[in-house]
């Protein structure tokens, strides 16, 4: 969830002895040799010893974009979007995106908030949203527009306030009101924007499920069959899943998390992955079958503990074999593991290359420390420093009042100075106002965001 320095280098890997991290460009003009970095199998090794020395050898990427990727030099894990900026996992045809994760397919403009996916535009401060437009401060949202501080709306239109409804339009709190007065309410709410965080901390903490049998968890539709999911649409057969979503349907999802794809089927324990078939305890894999134990793939097929490889099939730790002796190896590889009683185990804590407490994980639950060291992950205990040059302005967030007002005519302005400060928060994080963003929020009517912009995403996890 973090963005660090590595190596002269924006990079989603912390420095550490557990990779090798290279600038993206400079791994995308060498990835085609990554088969050269591959390793002879040793049966007298474990498995995952092996994987490790792959995973030291390979250079990273320090940013993961795949495909027509423009303007986005500043997120993580980009596929064929433009103009993102501090975001992670934005795929397909995504526009103007800041502070925000799990965003998909033809969405625009979407600002502070974590899954929002299919044919999306101006979202602000919310989570798990649907096919919706101009949705502000609000969550588990289907098909809606003009919605603030609402949640567990489906089909509606101007909503202020509200949950739990369905195909209705000028409510406040539920209560509908006639065209002219609700407005004229709506107008009156909206001026107060002081109230709007506690708002949307007031909105629901469960999204509802529908048109779904046999399922628990919550926001799940169109779907059979699930237990334990978030965010679940369009899948037969899972359980244990984080942001699911498939217009073409998934089946067969286990252990699942942030997955999207054009029907994938039989994955198990898999992450930031879409469009395969049978991937087990993989991460980010796209557009690949019958892949095990592997770390970034594109478009592979029959790969066991393979690092970054794209096209290729019929690898193990990024060698080539022929299809016959692919098999045979693999049989010995899984038999052994079967035998260690490692088989459908996930990597092992020390070859992880991400601080334990900066990933989505510690968002969900407190871990302890000690716990955590004890299987070998990395525990981030020193400050993320920000380096502030001396000439330039720091204002605290008391002082955006300053910067923000609303005109003798009735008009929101935000006074364009705001983009030459640095804001420090309540908690000394220091974030800045970037255009996009200004743009947006004068556009809108909206007040200057007054907590850091990871915060800002954090919030849309703890609820």
């Amino acid at each position: 969830m973090n963005f660090y320095r590595n190596n002269g280098h924006i990079s989603r890997y912390p420095a550490s002895d557990r990779i090798n991290v290279v600038w993206l460009k400079e791994f995308q003009k060498n990835r085609d040799n990554n088969i050269d970095h591959a390793l002879e199998y040793n049966p007298e090794l474990s498995f995952f010893q092996q994987f490790q020395k792959l995973m030291l050898d390979v250079p990273q990427a320090s940013l993961v974009h795949f495909g027509n990727c423009n303007n986005s030099d500043f997120s993580d894990t980009v596929v064929d979007s433009s103009n993102c900026y501090m975001s992670s996992s934005v795929t397909i045809d995504v526009d103007t995106v800041l502070y925000s994760f799990w965003v998909r397919v033809h969405s625009k403009s979407v600002l502070n908030s974590v899954y929002i996916a299919v044919n999306n535009e101006n979202i602000y401060f919310s989570r798990c949203v649907l096919s919706s437009f101009n949705i502000f401060y609000s969550a588990f949202l289907n098909n809606c527009n003009n919605i603030w501080f609402s949640s567990n709306l489906t089909g509606c239109s101007e909503c202020i306030l509200s949950d739990n409804l369905l195909n209705q339009k000028y409510c406040i709190k539920n209560k509908q009101y006639e065209k002219q007065e609700y407005f004229e309410k709506k107008a009156e709410i909206l001026k107060d924007k002081q109230r709007f965080s506690a708002y949307y901390s007031q909105t629901e903490k469960q999204g509802n499920n529908y048109n779904s049998t046999d399922v628990s968890g919550h926001f799940i539709s169109d779907s059979e069959n699930i237990e334990n999911g978030i965010f679940a649409y369009s899948t037969k057969n899972g359980k244990n899943l984080v942001f699911a979503w498939s217009p073409e349907g998934c089946e067969n999802m286990y252990d699942y998390f942030a997955g999207w794809s054009m029907g994938t089927h039989d994955s198990y324990g898999v992450a930031i992955s879409g469009g395969n078939s049978y991937v087990y305890c993989s991460l980010s894999i796209w557009f690949s079958n019958n892949i095990f134990y592997c770390y970034d793939l594109v478009t592979c097929s029959y790969c066991i503990g393979c690092v970054w490889l794209q096209n290729k099939q019929y690898c193990i730790f990024n060698k080539q074999y022929s299809k016959e002796d692919w098999y045979e190896l693999a049989d010995k590889i899984f038999g052994t593991m079967d035998e260690q009683s490692v088989l459908g185990d996930f990597f092992p804590g020390e070859i992880n290359p991400f601080y334990f407490n900066d990933s989505v994980a510690s968002l969900y639950k407190d871990f302890d420390k000690d716990e955590i060291l004890e299987k070998w992950y990395m525990w981030r205990d020193e400050e993320i420093k920000v380096d502030i040059p001396e000439w330039v302005d720091v204002i605290k967030t008391n002082d955006l009042e300053k910067y923000q007002w609303y005109s003798p005519d009735g008009e929101w302005r935000i006074n364009p100075e705001i983009l030459k400060k640095v804001i420090v928060d309540e908690k000394w994080d220091y974030y800045r106002i970037v255009k996009m963003e200004y743009d947006f929020l004068v556009k809108h009517w909206l007040p200057l965001p007054e907590i850091h912009w990871m915060d800002r995403m954090k919030l849309n996890f703890w609820a």
